[in-house]
């Protein structure tokens, strides 16, 4: 069973407001890190942003949030909503405005919304920088959210008092312990069901999902716990090739999904099974490989082409041919639409990690060493025959070994390669790539 939530044992505190009064450059100060995208223009940040922060020895989980408007539009109407589930998550709320547009309709609208919530709400204004805009708070009391509390986003100036309101609301003691907790990101082109995914796993509408190239923007961290296990997964936005990258926002959100991969465990590579694979899959799948990863590859909408008894044993071939470098990846077929091993993939995570971790004591890979070198002798070099000594493991995540060796010029990416299969045989190391090391023997 599922179990949602955002660092369970954390309180929760959300930041909303209309667009463009700085909640992003607010979130990214408080957690000193460029985590939510930001950019001077009204609705850049369109999903819920999840990470940890502390004030005076208290952690907490800081959302920022997309602003909230009442357009007449699909994204628009979901950015409201996201704001609503941030809110109800939430211990604690920061209504955000701006000191130089003054006190709106919007802003009304908002705190009438806010009354309703009944939780503690904090009133912050941004863009305070100076004395006499620090003057100009006081119109904000009509908003009867009580003392509105200035800060400067560019600044910093405020925040201190800001973050001393904000722990002053908590209840008890909050710690949280995530050793055990498994990180995993989605990624893949623009399109190809990401969030729908996403929501499907964790059974609620945790991001937005909109017919649409581009939508996700940011990463979104979401923790939810599944018999006894916590995860967490990183929704990333569509990683578009750097020649088609136009806007800057559009390069911080392909920072953004490649720190995503960075700072996981495993990243599922989605295809769209209705349109195949494309070159840009593959440049993606790379970011994954590159960076040492655990790698799942699943096949999303294979609900939609027509298949006949071997489509999928057919798909695998392509698969297998245009990712040679991803052999070791399982694949798994799924439909985010209508749930088909949706389950799948979270079970597959658990694997995988399982698989990262994995150690291998010296005389068992040194008796492997010794069958694989009778099957397939060491090559001979320019007249000079590679000899293996001994090997050991010195790593994990990826499982990373060392073989010392009379010269290391002379283990060939081929010879390397037959190692690494021999080790696929013997051991499950399905799902994580392998790294072997060469050093000479002294």
């Amino acid at each position: 069973m599922l179990k949602g939530g955002d660092n369970m044992s954390l309180p929760v505190v959300a930041l909303v407001g209309r667009p463009n009064v700085g909640k992003s450059t607010i979130f990214n100060r408080i957690i000193n890190s460029r985590v939510a995208i930001v950019e001077d223009q009204p609705g850049v940040t369109r999903d819920r942003i999840y990470a940890n922060a502390q004030w005076m020895g208290k952690q907490f989980v800081l959302v920022d949030t997309g602003g909230i408007t009442f357009e007449d539009n699909v994204i628009e109407e979901q950015i409201k909503t996201q704001a609503e589930i941030a809110i109800n998550e939430a211990d604690v709320i920061v209504m955000l405005s701006d000191v130089t547009g003054h006190v709106t309709n919007l802003d009304e609208t908002i705190a009438k919304i806010l009354y309703k919530a009944k939780k503690p709400i904090i009133l912050a204004i941004n863009k305070a920088d100076n004395p006499e805009q620090r003057n100009d708070i006081y119109d904000f009391y009509s908003l009867g959210l009580g003392d509105p509390i200035p800060v400067s986003g560019s600044h910093g100036t405020g925040l201190g008092d800001l973050l001393d309101a904000i722990v002053s609301k908590f209840n008890g003691n909050n710690t949280t312990d995530d050793d055990n907790n498994i990180r995993f990101s989605i990624i893949g082109r623009p399109n190809v069901g990401k969030s729908s995914i996403v929501n499907s796993i964790l059974g609620e509408n945790r991001v937005i999902v909109a017919d649409m190239e581009g939508t996700t923007r940011d990463a979104i961290d979401t923790i939810f716990e599944k018999d006894g296990q916590k995860y967490t997964i990183v929704d990333t936005a569509g990683i578009r090739r750097k020649g088609k990258v136009y806007e800057k926002v559009e390069k911080y959100s392909v920072m953004r999904s490649i720190s995503a991969i960075e700072q996981s465990d495993v990243a599922i590579i989605v295809i769209d099974a209705s349109v195949g694979i494309i070159e840009q899959d593959k440049h993606i799948a790379g970011y994954a490989h590159d960076a040492g990863k655990g790698v799942i590859i699943a096949v999303n909408k294979w609900d939609v082409p027509s298949k006949t008894t071997t489509s999928m044993q057919d798909f695998v071939k392509v698969i297998r041919q245009e990712f040679q470098y991803l052999d070791y990846a399982p694949i798994v077929f799924v439909s985010a639409k209508t749930g088909q091993r949706i389950e799948d993939i979270v079970s597959l995570v658990k694997n995988v990690k399982e698989n990262q971790q994995r150690r291998i004591q010296s005389s068992v890979l040194n008796d492997l060493l010794l069958d694989a070198t009778r099957i397939t002798p060491t090559p001979l070099v320019n007249g000079k025959r590679l000899r293996i000594y001994y090997m050991t493991q010195v790593a994990v995540v990826p499982p990373t070994f060392v073989v010392f060796v009379n010269d290391p010029e002379l283990l060939h990416f081929s010879y390397k390669r037959f190692l690494i299969n021999q080790m696929r045989q013997n051991f499950n190391f399905e799902g994580t790539p392998i790294k072997i090391l060469a050093r000479k023997r002294k």
